[in-house]
């Protein structure tokens, strides 16, 4: 089969990944994805397709009310679920469909295991705030994997149509913290891009220079997470997912209800942080696009 060693495991990581994947659930996926990898013929869109098996067993499980096996089992899925990556890019097999296949799994196991969980705990104590809460589960789930792309098109569009009516070299700091060598800080980033853009001759505007400005203890925090290879969006799907599916579970009914509504509520919250970082870099353009062309980023 393969001959792969652990290093070249770690190596195709993420560079950044959410803190419940970096420390509980990659120590485990790396070592499997190692044995797969060296002793199997299994690509990654297989693996995709075991943990869909894992992720619906686990819903089949919430509806017989078996709290810790259906968490068990999503933890299990889970971690399949962050071997495929892996797998592809260790083995340069992966593929387009993957993508969809990966997106489209972890949509339907949070769907299932949201209807199973509600619907066991509901029927057993009749009280409709289990059934709202698994479609508030569901609804924030949808919310935080429609926001996302949406922000990443306005951060693309800000950016290129500042570049394009300024002339200017329009950058968002944090992707080049997150690109920078571990250890870094952000003075030595900045230097460098600007020492970059004196050679071609171009002017650098950071379009988070407002947001960094009112939370300036914000690139700190930033270059610590970085050099640990976690993001600093601390509450994002996966750790809303491990709190309703995996940790609510495993204490209880509820539990589950409370662990729910706080991990939907920070969710929620972080999301907002995003938007308002987002609406802030529209407002740092005005410093690089003419005043004749500012329409068409501000909003």
């Amino acid at each position: 089969m393969g001959s792969f060693t652990l290093d070249d495991v770690l190596a195709v990581r993420k560079r950044r990944d959410s803190w419940w994947t970096v420390f509980l659930v990659d120590p485990i996926a790396c070592r499997l994805a190692l044995l797969v990898a060296n002793h199997t013929s299994i690509t990654p869109n297989g693996l995709t397709r075991l943990s869909m098996v894992f992720g619906l067993t686990s819903a089949v499980c919430f509806a017989q009310e078996l709290l810790i096996a259906g968490a068990v089992l999503f933890f299990v899925s889970f971690t399949v679920d962050c071997m495929d990556g892996k797998i592809a890019r260790l083995k340069g097999t992966g593929t387009p469909f993957g993508l969809w296949l990966d997106y489209v799994g972890d949509r339907l196991r949070v769907l299932c295991c949201a209807f199973g969980i509600a619907s066991a705990l509901y029927a057993r104590t009749g009280d409709v705030i289990y059934i709202v809460a698994g479609a508030g589960v569901v609804v924030l789930d949808l919310f935080r994997y429609i926001n996302g792309p949406q922000l990443k098109r306005v951060r693309d569009t800000t950016r290129a149509v500042a570049r394009e009516n300024s002339g200017a070299e329009c950058v968002f700091m944090d992707e080049l913290l997150g690109a920078s060598a571990p250890g870094s800080s952000t003075e030595e980033v900045r230097r460098e891009f600007e020492r970059a853009g004196d050679e071609d001759g171009r002017e650098l505007v950071d379009l988070q220079r407002g947001f960094r400005a009112q939370f300036p203890w914000y690139d700190r925090v930033r270059m610590f997470l970085v050099a640990h290879r976690v993001r600093s969006h601390l509450i994002s799907g996966i750790e809303f997912h491990a709190a309703v599916f995996v940790v609510g579970p495993l204490l209880g009914a509820v539990a589950w209800l409370w662990t729910s509504a706080v991990s939907g509520a920070l969710l929620l919250a972080f999301e907002s942080v995003l938007v308002y970082r987002a609406w802030l870099a529209t407002r740092e353009v005005a410093r690089a696009v003419p005043v004749n062309e500012r329409e068409k980023v501000l909003v």
